[in-house]
């Protein structure tokens, strides 16, 4: 997914993205399990899996601030 997202990013603003490692962290392993990877905007799920490129970039248009993207979203 990191591929795609950076893939994504040269035609899209992304905001900044943090990686977490859900294995190291009870509470993700709690909450995604065998989920992953998982992309979240916000705290909120936007796919699971694989890159769903179409609704990260709706979610993205919807965000306040210049082209959407508002700064300290992270993906």
């Amino acid at each position: 997914m990191l591929s795609e997202l950076a893939a994504l990013g040269r035609s899209v603003a992304l905001p900044p993205i943090e990686v977490l490692d859900v294995d190291a962290d009870p509470l993700l392993q709690r909450r995604h399990g065998l989920d992953v990877p998982v992309l979240l905007l916000d705290g909120s799920v936007v796919c699971r899996h694989r890159l769903d490129r179409n609704e990260l970039t709706r979610l993205l248009r919807e965000l306040p601030g210049p082209g959407g993207a508002a700064p300290g979203h992270t993906p």
